[in-house]
């Protein structure tokens, strides 16, 4: 049996399940939107219920939503008729997840559901199930079959689904305005939680720490400096004190392999000029993004004069975790 092969073919028969699901993607996803916006705005949650596989799914949904600052929990069927219907509350949002449509837990417990003023959006694969017609909204998520051998284990659907409430927690966090400081509010365990909240002037190494030369300089100057401070990359200066270049030490041994006398060269002819650069106010998260874009290892913090007050590292950002 070729693995690779079948492994491929799961994968193209669940994304080709995800294109069809994206055509049929329609207004009554902009309601289910809405719906919960509306819930959101009032201090309501959305009450996520599913069995079996789609509750699993559930629990990832509402993990999704409250890292987004929409609050969601997870009902389970049982212990709903047990009292854990204590959770719910008028103006809430019900998210009901069957592939079928006929999960008899999940239809018993809708009457006792329907006793509070909430809305119910169904995620159904079956737009003429029970679910679906005792649903205010239905976001259909059906598939043409699983990628399951036997076309019986939820793959395709489970997938399906999933993705739809990842579709409705994305457009719902565009909807509300939810912006990257928010998201750092929620996330302040996480790299990039941190990444978030710290600003670069938080991070970067101070002019003590900075190895600096004037345009002026030779090589050997820019490497003492670079000895000097234990650091991978010297600044360039012009004669107002803005930056006029970077040379780094991979500068350095890329020189050296083409000409060894390099340390008598003039630094201004083998610097970088107009180095990627930040203000100190800036994010730490911005400094994690253009050193994974532009594949640097340092980034030059200047003020508004173009003056260099810092400098940031990639070995600082991997020691305070932010990468």
């Amino acid at each position: 049996m070729d693995f690779v092969a079948k492994a491929r073919a799961v994968i193209a028969m669940e994304a080709d399940s995800l294109r069809d699901m994206a055509d049929r993607v329609d207004v009554s996803f902009a309601e289910a939107v809405q719906l919960i916006q509306t819930s959101m705005e009032n201090r309501g949650k959305v009450v996520i219920v599913g069995v079996g596989k789609s509750g699993n799914v559930g629990h990832k949904i509402a993990a999704t939503l409250n890292s987004t600052g929409a609050t969601a929990v997870v009902l389970n069927s049982q212990n709903a008729l047990h009292g854990d219907l204590g959770l719910l509350s008028d103006g809430d949002v019900i998210l009901a997840l069957s592939y079928s449509g006929e999960t008899q837990e999940l239809l018993e417990l809708l009457p006792f559901l329907r006793s509070f003023d909430v809305k119910v959006i169904a995620l159904c694969g079956k737009r003429n199930s029970s679910l679906s017609r005792a649903a205010d909204i239905t976001l259909d998520t059906s598939v043409m079959r699983e990628a399951c051998p036997l076309n019986l284990a939820p793959t395709s659907s489970s997938t399906a689904m999933l993705v739809m409430g990842d579709a409705v927690a994305m457009v719902l966090l565009e909807a509300r305005g939810f912006t990257e400081s928010d998201f750092a509010r929620y996330h302040p365990g996480g790299s990039l939680g941190r990444a978030l909240l710290l600003k670069v002037g938080d991070v970067m190494r101070r002019e003590e720490k900075m190895p600096t030369v004037p345009l002026s300089a030779r090589v050997l100057d820019a490497v003492g400096q670079m000895n000097r401070t234990r650091s991978g990359a010297c600044l360039i200066l012009d004669e107002s004190g803005k930056l006029a270049g970077i040379f780094t030490h991979g500068d350095f041994a890329r020189g050296y392999e083409k000409d060894p006398a390099i340390g008598g060269a003039a630094i201004c002819d083998l610097m970088t000029r107009n180095p990627i650069s930040l203000t100190e106010d800036s994010l730490a998260v911005e400094a994690v993004k253009q050193v994974g874009e532009k594949r640097i290892d340092d980034i030059v913090v200047v003020n508004a004069e173009g003056k260099p007050v810092g400098l940031i590292d990639a070995q600082d950002l991997a020691r305070l975790k932010l990468v």
